[in-house]
């Protein structure tokens, strides 16, 4: 998701969106601890990054409200 795309959305849909990310990285990791079956590892890299990125909009949003 593009930074433009994630100061379109609003603080409830940045959060929802936060909550999926990080279940999905969960999955990300438990394929890769436990099954070893994870071809791309550099997904769980982009998840964390992409979880920050919407993480530091979110705080931007609250503060201007």
């Amino acid at each position: 998701m593009k930074l433009q795309e994630i100061k379109e959305k609003t603080i409830e849909e940045l959060k929802e969106i936060i909550l999926t990310s990080k279940k999905e990285l969960f999955t990300l990791k438990m394929g890769h601890n436990k099954l070893k079956q994870l071809e791309n590892t550099a997904s769980i890299k982009n998840k964390k990054r992409e979880i920050a990125r919407l993480k530091t909009v979110l705080r931007q949003k609250e503060l201007n409200v």
